[in-house]
C-alpha cells in the first residue's frame, strides 16, 4: 500500500456511516485523500460515525443507495478518483426477516452505482464490496478461490452473489477497454472475510454480542458455536481493499476482476474459540454456552484462499488472530474506562501504518498463506 497515493484523491465511499466505511474514512483523511461519503444514517447506536465524529472529515450525502437520482448526482458534483462501495444489508438474520429489502439493497444498489459512473468523464477505479459468503458453499476444507462458483443459500449471501454478477456484467458491457486507452472505469469485486475490531456495534455479531455479555459478567450466548469463519482485524481488511483500489486505478486492464482478502488458514477458527481467545484478553472467566433456539440455516464452515492477491498485488494480512483480538479487547475496554473513540482509531491506524511499512523497508515480502492443497 503506498500512501503517498492517496494524497489529494477524491474518494467516493458508500455506507460510510457503517463501522468498517467509519474506519475506512479516518484512514483516507489521515492519509489526506479528500472524502465524499454517501450513506443513510448510521445504522446502530452507539454507533463509531458518531462517537468517533467521522462526520468531521468527511463531505456527506444523506441517502439511500436505492435512489439512483440522488446517488447519480452526488457523484457527479464529486468526480470521484476512487469508489468504495461498501453500502448494503449486511446482517445475515435481517436477511431473512426481510429479504426484499436486502436485494433491493444490495443489487438494486450496486446497479445504480455502476449506472451512474457510466457517465464519468475521468479514471475511476471502483472497489465492490461484497464477502466471502458469495460463494458456492461446498463444505470444503480449502479455501474457495476466486474462480470458483457463485452461490449463496440465505438471502444475504444469495443477494452479494447477484451484486458481483451485476458487476461482472457492468464491467464486460460498459468498462471495458476501449482498444488502446485502456478502460475508463475499472472495477473490481473485493470479497473479505469476517471482520473485527473496535467500534462495532452491529446486532447479532459475535464480537458486539462478546463484549456486552463479558461486560454484564455472563457468557455469550452463541446460535453455533462450532461454525468456523475467517476472521481478520478490520484494518487488514481495509488495506487489502486500498492496495486493490490503488492498483486498479494504476491498470483497470490487468486488475478488473474478483479478488478475496481473507487471513492466513490457521486464523479461520470456531467461534467459540474466538470466544475463548478474546476472553483472555478481556480478562473474564465467563466463556459461552449455546443457543437453545432454533436458528435459521448458516453455513457452518468458510474459508478463502488469498494466494492471488499476494502474489498479484503483494498483500497480505499483518495481524494474527490473536493479535487481532487483542487490539479489538484494547479498543472496547479503554473507550469504557473514557478514551475517545477518535483516539482509539488513529492510534490503531497508526501502529498498522507502522507495521506495513516496517515490512516494506524490511525487503521481505508478504508471508505466503499456508492454505491447504486441494487434492
Amino acid at each position: 500500500m503506498n500512501r503517498d497515493f492517496w494524497r489529494d484523491k477524491r474518494v467516493f465511499v458508500t455506507g460510510h456511516t457503517g463501522f468498517k466505511g467509519s474506519w475506512l474514512t479516518l484512514w483516507l483523511a489521515e492519509m489526506g485523500a479528500t472524502v465524499y461519503g454517501y450513506a443513510l444514517p448510521p445504522p446502530t447506536s452507539p454507533s463509531l460515525f458518531e462517537l468517533a465524529a467521522v462526520d468531521d472529515v468527511v463531505r456527506s450525502t444523506v441517502g439511500d443507495i436505492r435512489d439512483y437520482e440522488s446517488l447519480a448526482g452526488a457523484l457527479t458534483r464529486f468526480e470521484p478518483d476512487v469508489v468504495f462501495h461498501l453500502a448494503a444489508q449486511s446482517v445475515v438474520l435481517r436477511s431473512y426477516e426481510d429479504p426484499l429489502e436486502t436485494y433491493t439493497t444490495n443489487v438494486i444498489g450496486t446497479a445504480n452505482l455502476l449506472q451512474a459512473l457510466r457517465g464519468m468523464s475521468r479514471r475511476c477505479a471502483v472497489v465492490n464490496v461484497t464477502t466471502d459468503k458469495v460463494y458456492e458453499n461446498r463444505r470444503w476444507v480449502w479455501g474457495y478461490r476466486e474462480n470458483d462458483r457463485l452461490g449463496g443459500r440465505d438471502p444475504y449471501s444469495s443477494s452479494k452473489a447477484c451484486a458481483e454478477l451485476v458487476a461482472r456484467a457492468f464491467r464486460e458491457s460498459f468498462f471495458a477497454s476501449d482498444g488502446g486507452a485502456g478502460a475508463r472505469v475499472g472495477v473490481a469485486s473485493a470479497r473479505a472475510g469476517n471482520v473485527i475490531g473496535g467500534g462495532d456495534w452491529t446486532p447479532h455479531q459475535l464480537i458486539p454480542d462478546t463484549v456486552l455479555a463479558m461486560s454484564e459478567q455472563r457468557p455469550v450466548v452463541l446460535r453455533h458455536p462450532e461454525a468456523t469463519r475467517p476472521w481478520q482485524h478490520v484494518l487488514d481488511c481495509l488495506s487489502g481493499y486500498l492496495t486493490l483500489a490503488e492498483a486498479l486505478h494504476g491498470n483497470p486492464d490487468r486488475y478488473a476482476d474478483d479478488w478475496n482478502f481473507g487471513p492466513a488458514i490457521e486464523h479461520t477458527q470456531p467461534v467459540s474459540r474466538v470466544v475463548e481467545i478474546f476472553a483472555t484478553h478481556w480478562g473474564s472467566q465467563h466463556m459461552w454456552q449455546r443457543d437453545q433456539r432454533i436458528s435459521p440455516h448458516e453455513e457452518m464452515t468458510l474459508c478463502l484462499d488469498s494466494q492471488k492477491a499476494h502474489h498479484e498485488l503483494r498483500w497480505a494480512g499483518r495481524l494474527s488472530l490473536d493479535h487481532a483480538l487483542e487490539w479489538t479487547a484494547s479498543w472496547y475496554r479503554r473507550h469504557a474506562e473514557g478514551v475517545k473513540a477518535r483516539l482509539l482509531c488513529d492510534e490503531q491506524i497508526e501502529q498498522y501504518s507502522r507495521l506495513s511499512d516496517c515490512a516494506t523497508t524490511s525487503g521481505r515480502g508478504p508471508a505466503p498463506h499456508r492454505d491447504t492443497e486441494r487434492a
